[in-house]
């Protein structure tokens, strides 16, 4: 059974550049292309979606509120793809259920096995967004979480604090004045207690409350 897919973009060339490249692979029906985030809605709300890649930057509603209210009100997997990093952006996205965040500047490839992957129940952020995430968060003191702190250790609790903000182990350590190999003890304990695997997972997971 062929991946549903749609597109949304306000730049026709690149809404029909998209539709024609995914229509060249045989595991994806593109349903249609769409010009903002509404009708990106309204159509996901109409009929069965199984990916909706969305830009960012479109008028009436951008890919982040659109992502929002996909993710809240249909079964539609949201995918933001851009030409833009912005760090704002990028978190609020991950908030609001996106799937994966890639640039456009990806190889047709790159953006057909991202959206296997998030079919398949993955999240897929590329490794420069991370990065973006990373540095955005290290300069903040605080970060809120949506998670419920109740299972973990006041240590573990700060610890997960820190790989959000983007700390190494070995930033943690000298931040909290313990061994790097406590530190890597404490990530077992969280990893065991979530069923995550590594410690990029944790960041997104203190930050959205989210098991992906």
């Amino acid at each position: 059974m062929k991946i549903k897919v749609i597109i949304a973009d306000d730049n026709s060339f690149i809404r029909e550049g998209l539709k024609i490249i995914l229509s060249t692979y045989e595991e994806f029906e593109v349903l249609d292309t769409v010009t903002d985030g509404k009708e990106a809605v309204d159509y996901c709300l109409k009929h069965v979606v199984d990916i909706a890649l969305l830009d960012v930057r479109m008028p009436n509603m951008n890919g982040v509120e659109a992502t929002k209210l996909i993710t809240q009100q249909t079964k539609t997997k949201p995918i933001i793809l851009t030409t833009f990093d912005d760090d704002e952006y990028i978190l609020d996205a991950i908030k609001n259920g996106a799937k994966g965040y890639l640039l456009k500047n990806n190889d047709p490839e790159q953006i057909r096995d991202a959206m296997k992957s998030v079919i398949n129940g993955n999240s897929i952020i590329q490794d420069v967004i991370l990065e973006k995430i990373k540095t955005n968060l290290t300069d903040k003191k605080t970060i809120e979480t949506k998670l419920d702190l109740k299972i973990f250790t006041e240590r573990e609790r700060d610890i997960m604090s820190l790989i959000a903000r983007g700390f190494s182990n070995k930033a943690i350590s000298k931040e909290l004045f313990i061994s790097e190999g406590t530190v890597a003890n404490y990530i077992t304990s969280i990893l065991g207690k979530t069923g995550l695997e590594h410690r990029t997972q944790i960041a997104i997971y203190y930050i959205t409350g989210k098991v992906e």
